[in-house]
């Protein structure tokens, strides 16, 4: 088939199999080139879409696609999903018998398997179907694993340069979620596609709040996040086995569905964590960085950091398994001296030890950081934001500066008095007159600087010292049990006057966990919750995870949406041609039955509802604490606002939408010629302009 013909099928394609009426940023352009046949580079973050660019093209190519990737786990959910949308997938191992492989062999053959996956191990066993009889494309997805400088370094990966010059026709098309310059140039060295078209993905998720805060009562933090978020499932990275272990305990004995998973367990119990984790039966993993590389799984809410990773590759890796569905999600990371000192015990010896203590310094920036987050993240990578993303800790609550020069001078005074020999730790217990053995034996209580700090808490004598650490004016000897020493800017401090500005500590503003997590654990009748009991017992009938079924972004849609016919169900995102026939009528179905169970109650209530919001709207109320207060969902507060406008009654109607927003809707609805319906300005807005401004502002246009 001519390349024209197959770009002509993208669309229907996407569509059909996926359920997506459009590419996302730069894949159009990735399988345009792969059905080209020519080598590609993809650098996207991870739920940005990688997969797609290789699984479309394998639909419209004659042979089979191979697909190698580093996990068997990770092989097994992409060919559940692949399955489930009615494309004939499969992945070869070791473990299986010789029957089954037998049986993939001769697929491939007839050309009834479009993907085949496999691990770089495995591939030797492939010898007799690697060739351009049968393959039409080879994926290598997880590609840093190939680069010696990549942060998962994995020497199989180092033995994939064969296929280029045992297949030079065959496109490859190598993938991963982050990749700096060196590791990107090396990848393309090593696959033998130093030709290979790059292209680079904006690394900005939006949907991801990112959080920084200090090591202080972390667990206890912890505890009152996850009590706040009682139905939603995250991971929480620990540096080590005996962490996971301990914090799983921790959380089990508050109460909390937490289980640890690590290299230590035997295969059996991994596999079971996280068979049990992707079927929603277990909503908290407490892991090694060894879990969720093999994890598709679409509704991971948090991540959660409970030690600091060894670089912002892996961060910005691992806080991705969050948030896939592109539904607001939250990264949150504690930081320590702690944690930099182990790790540095890590690298201790390495071939490129010099480069990951690098790397690591980098990454203790970034967590020390008083600048917007994202920035700094996406800068990392080369990518620009010209202004502050909103959605960090920084953001929203910028810290406060005030002139610390005196505070300054007590630390560094202690510092010089302690002989530059002793660590943070004891640094702090000298200042606050600790009376512990290792500050009277070794005679600092006589110190003039004993105890002239004592008014200061340890936590916020430690939150100073960090950014003195940071503004270089004393430095850690990691090579002399980590001590504190001065630098060549402390004398300026010290005998100089000059002046030091530090941040002032912040609180961690939670609410208490028991108010909240009562409020959340009561289930609404929502017709979102509706689909998503419906999903559950689907996905327990097919044995698979709930998400393959449909994602919560998809269910979202649906409420939004409440498609009553099949044309109007095949419309939503995420709903393609197998997934309409097999689950549309029960989906149509509770849609129908939950707008009819609403139809009884709002003739009950209808009058009550509107003259309460209507009150509530004219005290000019934020939208979301008439919400909070009425117990109703945001969407149909703006619903009756809506509704109240148009009947004319008495609203400030600009207090809920500008006077821009309005003009931009005006110009819209001309250019789309009047369209039915919300979604078209929806989607020609790029989904950039909520539903609500969208519907006040055609409320005011039609007035």
């Amino acid at each position: 088939m001519a390349v024209n013909e197959l770009q002509e099928q993208l669309y229907p394609t996407l569509k059909k199999y996926f359920g997506y009426e459009k590419f996302r940023p730069q894949q159009e352009k990735i399988i345009t080139t792969v059905l080209n046949k020519e080598d590609a580079l993809v650098i996207m973050p991870t739920g940005g879409g990688k997969s797609i660019c290789f699984q479309l093209p394998a639909l419209l190519f004659e042979g089979v696609t191979i697909v190698i990737s580093p996990l068997i786990a990770l092989m097994k959910d992409q060919v559940d999903g692949l399955r489930a949308n009615g494309i004939e997938a499969a992945f070869f191992n070791s473990s299986q018998e010789a029957a089954e492989q037998q049986e993939i062999f001769e697929k491939v053959s007839q050309q009834k398997l479009k993907l085949l996956y496999v691990a770089p191990e495995s591939l030797s066993a492939l010898n007799d179907i690697l060739k351009p009889t049968y393959i039409s494309c080879i994926a290598i997805d997880e590609a840093h694993c190939i680069s010696s400088w990549g942060h998962d370094f994995r020497p199989s990966y180092q033995q994939l340069g064969f296929l280029k010059k045992s297949l030079p026709e065959i496109p490859i098309i190598a993938l991963t979620a982050t990749a700096d310059k060196a590791t990107r140039k090396d990848i393309l060295q090593q696959l033998n596609i130093s030709h290979a078209s790059e292209f680079i993905s904006s690394f900005d998720r939006k949907n991801i709040e990112l959080d920084v805060r200090p090591a202080t009562d972390r667990v206890a933090q912890i505890i009152r996040f996850i009590e706040k978020r009682p139905d939603e499932s995250g991971i929480i990275y620990c540096l080590s086995r005996k962490g996971t272990e301990n914090l799983a305990e921790k959380l089990q004995k508050k109460g909390i569905e937490a289980t640890a998973y690590h290299a230590g367990l035997s295969f059996d119990d991994r596999s079971q964590v996280q068979e049990d984790f992707i079927f929603d039966k277990t909503k908290i993993v407490c892991a090694t960085v060894a879990f969720g590389m093999g994890i598709d799984k679409s509704n991971v809410r948090f991540v959660i950091h409970y030690n600091m990773p060894k670089n912002i590759e892996a961060y910005y890796q691992e806080i991705g398994r969050a948030g896939r569905d592109g539904l607001p999600s939250y990264a949150l990371l504690f930081h320590t001296y702690a944690d930099v000192i182990q790790l540095r015990r890590f690298t201790e010896g390495a071939a490129n030890e010099q480069l990951q203590n690098a790397k690591l310094e980098r990454m203790k920036q970034f967590a020390e950081a008083t600048d917007c987050r994202r920035k700094i993240l996406l800068g990392y990578f080369g990518e620009l934001l010209a202004e502050n993303c909103g959605n960090c800790d920084v953001c929203k609550n910028p810290p406060e500066f005030f002139e610390g020069t005196v505070l300054a001078q007590k630390i560094l005074s202690c510092i010089a008095r302690a002989k530059e020999s002793e660590p943070a730790g004891i640094i702090i217990d000298i200042l606050r007159g600790a009376q512990n053995q290792a500050v009277l034996e070794n005679g600092y209580a006589e110190l003039k600087t004993y105890g002239i700090g004592s008014d200061v808490s340890w936590r916020d004598w430690q939150h100073y010292l960090t950014q003195l650490i940071n503004q270089g004016y004393c430095e850690i000897a990691f090579h002399r049990k980590n001590a504190l020493q001065l630098t060549e800017f402390s004398k300026k401090v010290l005998f100089e006057n000059q002046q030091v500005f530090l941040t002032k500590p912040q609180a961690v503003k939670e609410q208490q966990a028991q108010q909240t997590s009562t409020k959340l654990t009561r289930k609404k009748d929502t017709l979102f919750e509706r689909l998503r009991q419906l999903r559950y017992k689907i996905a327990k009938e097919e044995d698979i995870p709930a998400y393959l079924v449909f994602n919560d972004a998809t269910l979202k849609e649906i409420e939004r949406e409440r498609p009553l016919s099949d044309d109007d169900f095949i419309k939503i995102n995420g709903v393609g041609q197998r997934k309409l026939e097999v689950y549309g009528d029960e989906f149509i179905a509770e849609i129908r039955e939950f707008l009819k169970s609403k139809k009884k109650t709002k003739k009950k209530k209808k009058g009550a509802t509107y003259l309460k919001t209507l009150e509530l709207l004219q005290q000019e109320k934020p939208i979301e604490a008439i919400a909070a207060e009425r117990d109703l969902s945001e969407t149909t507060i703006y619903s009756h606002l809506a509704k109240l406008y148009a009947e004319g009654k008495k609203i400030n109607i600009y207090n809920y939408v500008s006077k821009a927003e309005v003009e931009k809707v005006k110009k819209a609805k001309t250019e789309l010629n009047s369209p039915e319906g919300l979604k078209p300005y929806y989607e020609f807005f790029e989904e950039k302009m909520p539903y609500h401004t969208i519907r006040l502002s055609l409320e005011i246009i039609n007035k």
